[in-house]
């Protein structure tokens, strides 16, 4: 793996060859985009070119410096990231905290990284850090960062790998050199999934369209719960706003978990997506995601307004952020949206 072969980023690659080629490097970047596209590899790559004897400003991706980068490894590249996430790579086990693997980046791992960019380098002239999910610095955490990117050391190169950009500090993404990752092409995605996972052409087109360009997503997804899809699709469609029973079991069903609700919540979004589709009447089964309800989504799109269909959208995304980074109640926050959108009108 070298920057040169990250793939589905012509415009991110771009910028920042560009950059090695000219030795105009910024001190600080920002990578910035959607889950599974390509940020910490992208991130990886621009290490090794950075460290990298063998081919400097480009990256061999081979030899022993190279390695250890990719590997975590090299003692000039440092990678910082919340608990839980190093928990959920095997980096950690649980059993080394006292408690829960806090979701947070805390201001003590700034200290330390500041401690430690602070030494001289022991194989390389550059110093990397990689901030991975740095949006999840809390608030004391961003202060305590702001003063290594405004006085950083010498030859370091601080480089922030975030998925909601909008989290991170004003003067924090102020201070950073930009660099936007988009979704990744569709079929692209569906390509990867097939060979990875063995998949047939009709579900592998589904989990890449349902990942929103996100190839880890896509790689993750439980094909099984893309096989249950049209039956939450189904029932959504059928509650009522007379109904509370109804519309109690099925944030029940669904509110069991942060994990069963935010995938909901996306499995709902992008239906809701596909009725906007079958509205503008646009070449809609092209584009669609559940192609296989197709006439569900005509006649919802023929007694749903626009107006309608906004609203839905926004309260869908609303209750997404408020269970994925406010720590809302799953099932609460389901029963909130179906009562807003059934009882108080869809």
């Amino acid at each position: 793996m070298t920057l040169a072969s990250v793939q589905g980023q012509p415009r991110a690659m771009d910028a920042l060859q560009s950059a090695l080629r000219t030795g105009s490097v910024h001190h600080a970047y920002l990578f910035a985009g959607p889950e599974g596209v390509g940020k910490e590899l992208a991130a990886v790559g621009l290490a090794q070119a950075l460290t990298c004897p063998e081919a400097p400003e480009v990256g061999c991706g081979r030899c022993a410096s190279c390695v250890r980068i990719a590997k975590g490894l090299h003692p000039d590249v440092t990678y910082v990231m919340p608990d839980d996430e190093r928990v959920s790579r095997g980096l950690a086990g649980r059993s080394d905290f006292t408690g829960t693997p806090s979701r947070e980046l805390r201001v003590e791992q700034i200290r330390q990284l500041q401690e430690r960019l602070a030494l001289r380098g022991l194989e390389s002239k550059r110093k990397v850090a990689i901030i991975v999910s740095a949006e999840q610095m809390n608030v004391q955490a961003q202060n305590a960062f702001l003063k290594t990117l405004e006085e950083p050391p010498s030859e370091t190169t601080l480089i922030l790998v975030a998925s909601a950009m909008d989290r991170l500090l004003p003067t924090i993404r102020s201070r950073c050199s930009k660099v936007h990752f988009a979704p990744l092409p569709v079929e692209m995605v569906a390509e990867h999934v097939r060979e990875a996972r063995k998949l047939d052409a009709d579900t592998a087109a589904l989990a890449a369209v349902m990942s929103g360009g996100s190839l880890g997503r896509a790689l993750a997804l439980d094909v099984k719960a893309l096989a249950r899809r049209k039956d939450v699709i189904t029932a959504f469609e059928a509650l009522r706003g007379n109904d509370i029973p109804g519309l109690l079991r099925f944030a029940e069903g669904h509110g069991g978990s942060r994990e069963d609700a935010d995938a909901t919540l996306e499995l709902l979004l992008l239906w809701t997506r596909d009725v906007a589709l079958a509205k503008a009447e646009a070449e809609a089964e092209a584009g669609m995601a559940n192609r296989d309800l197709k006439a569900l989504a005509a006649e919802v799109a023929s007694r749903t307004s626009e107006a309608a269909l906004h609203r839905r959208n926004a309260l869908l995304e609303a209750a997404r952020v408020a269970i994925g980074t406010r720590n809302g109640a799953p099932r609460l926050q389901l029963e909130r949206l179906l009562i807003e959108l059934c009882v108080e009108g869809r």
